[in-house]
């Protein structure tokens, strides 16, 4: 197989049943020619660097346990015995209840630009995410706090608004976390806030 291969590639994970999905590109940066195996966790364990097997593997106990998303850098043996370096991120998914229902992500590969800026690339990939998803998480608190709704009902709504405007999830976070800095509260509510900054170490603990 030729050693030019695509860069990034897209993957999906459901814990519950322990059934991976992968893309052509993400079979490629492997070593495989699209089409040619299925996706398990034995494989993906099989293809990892020995000094990152034990990073991974508490990495998908994680995932099967709580389903959190995460972000970093790890090194791949594809079948011709060559060391990838890759960048792999990936995020929560949710059912049509707000539940969680595995992770999708993506496979970049940085193995060409790791010795001059492979730092660079990753750091810019994972920061992306990391930006990504403090975003989202702080508008479910504004929706949680506003609405009185729980994560995964303030979830919902996001995604709703993401479907009814075709827009990413995160770019409608963002956009909404902007303007919300310009909505002036009344000065009740303002009152109220500083009254409980003040006095929280008071309150019965949960």
């Amino acid at each position: 197989m030729s050693e030019a291969v695509h860069a990034v590639g897209s993957f999906r994970y459901w814990p519950k049943a322990d059934r991976w999905e992968w893309s052509d590109e993400v079979a490629e940066i492997h070593g495989y020619a699209p089409g040619t195996v299925e996706p398990t966790t034995e494989l993906v364990m099989q293809h990892k660097h020995p000094d990152d097997v034990k990073a991974v593997a508490d990495l998908l106990e994680r995932t099967r346990k709580s389903n959190v998303p995460f972000s970093g850098r790890y090194r791949i043996i594809d079948t011709s015995g060559r060391v990838r370096y890759v960048v792999v991120a990936g995020r929560t998914v949710y059912d049509e209840k707000g539940e969680p229902d595995g992770t999708e992500g993506f496979y970049i590969d940085v193995t060409d630009t790791w010795v001059h800026d492979m730092q660079v690339s990753a750091d810019e990939a994972v920061a992306e995410v990391v930006k990504s998803r403090a975003a989202i998480d702080q508008v479910k608190g504004m929706l949680m706090l506003v609405y009185r709704i729980d994560a995964n009902r303030a979830f919902e709504v996001l995604r709703w608004r993401s479907q009814s405007t075709n827009m990413k999830i995160s770019k409608i976070a963002r956009r909404v976390r902007r303007a919300a800095i310009q909505i002036e509260l009344s000065e009740d509510s303002r009152s109220a806030f500083d009254d409980l900054l003040l006095t929280v170490h008071e309150r019965r603990s949960e």
